[in-house]
């Protein structure tokens, strides 16, 4: 039921976005930020919704695999200490995802989070289809996340989409 519920909002919650310039953080930053989530294999689609018209306004997918990345395709989102690689944050703590989660909420957007747990080889190529995505272009993020939850596994009918929603 879950899975199902997932792959009913996935298409859905997932249009403006911000930039798609290509960014390649150097490989000893990325090692030095690499983090292991205890939890098991999961993906969690996070929305941003305009609270006055519904209206997505971004989404990203999280993925707990052999390294915890977020793939924020057109993202906005930057610290200095979380480097990235065409719209894939690595070193994605519990820290740094409130952090992440919190840069989106505010008076007028809310971040909707939907978790869900799935093979350890789900998992996985989630995260090889995140790091092989290249940047994305603005206001795109919605249609890379649904091409890539398309890619996998129990996924292929999730479409792929212009807008999100929650």
């Amino acid at each position: 039921m879950q899975r199902r519920a997932f792959l009913m909002a996935a298409p859905l919650a997932l249009a403006g976005c911000g930039s798609g310039e290509a960014v390649w953080a150097p490989e000893a930053d990325v090692l030095r930020a690499r983090y292991r989530h205890e939890g098991p294999p999961a993906l969690t689609l996070f929305t941003v919704n305009n609270l006055g018209t519904g209206n997505g306004a971004h989404t990203a997918l999280l993925i707990n695999a052999s390294q915890r990345v977020l793939f924020d395709p057109a993202g906005s989102y930057a610290h200095p200490s979380i480097p990235e690689r065409n719209d894939v944050l690595f070193g994605m703590t519990p820290q740094v995802v409130a952090s992440y989660v919190s840069y989106h909420s505010r008076a007028s957007y809310v971040t909707v989070e939907q978790y869900l747990e799935v093979r350890a080889a789900t998992a996985e190529t989630a995260l090889r289809l995140a790091l092989a995505a290249g940047p994305t272009a603005q206001a795109y993020c919605t249609r890379a996340t649904s091409r890539l939850l398309g890619q996998l596994p129990g996924f292929e009918a999730s479409g792929r989409h212009g807008f999100p929603t929650s």
